[in-house]
């Protein structure tokens, strides 16, 4: 093989979401192949933020716990490359701040347009890739490398996978599993 052959990242997406409970916010992360096939998931245990964080981080809580701890530490535990990822949770696009690959938000239509704290979703902060598939507003070269991506891709449900993400974040709190934290 050549030394001037770069490799290639494969073609895997990653699906993050953010959940919050009781408990506090639980994350998921699930890495599929071009067909949907899981090749890696994680979780993590339940983040619940002390009054001082409230006090401390004020609006900008959600987005710290979700983008900042949450999502990073899931990302940066998983050792399968993705060329996208994509989540359902609004909080979480300021991650797009840390990474260097494309970040995408989906809006499921039947979802309520609810962020986890139960605030509305403005669309109009976001950049449109497609219709209900958006980009964080400080990367408008992302509009472009998501489509080529998704063009390359063919056909992606991108509401599909967190269905999956949050039943097996369900089974596996059954499990006691939750515990093992990202």
């Amino acid at each position: 093989m050549s030394a001037n052959l770069a490799p290639t990242i494969p073609n895997n997406i990653g699906f993050l979401t953010v959940i919050r409970e009781p408990a506090g916010y639980l994350g998921g992360y699930l890495v599929t192949n071009t067909w949907g096939k899981p090749l890696e998931f994680r979780l993590t245990s339940a983040v619940q933020p002390q009054r001082v964080h409230q006090i401390l981080y004020g609006d900008s809580l959600e987005c710290y716990l979700c983008g900042d701890l949450i999502g990073k530490t899931l990302l940066d535990k998983t050792g399968t490359p993705v060329q996208l990822v994509v989540t359902d949770t609004p909080s979480v696009m300021v991650l797009r701040l840390k990474i260097e690959i494309p970040l995408a938000l989906t809006l499921d239509p039947a979802a309520r347009g609810e962020n986890v704290d139960g605030e509305p979703v403005k669309t109009s902060d976001y950049l449109s890739v497609r219709e209900r598939l958006y980009c964080h507003s400080q990367y408008p070269r992302d509009v472009g490398a998501i489509q080529a991506i998704l063009e390359k891709l063919g056909p992606l449900d991108t509401a599909e996978p967190f269905a999956r993400i949050r039943e097996a974040l369900g089974e596996a709190r059954k499990l006691g599993v939750s515990k093992a934290a990202a």
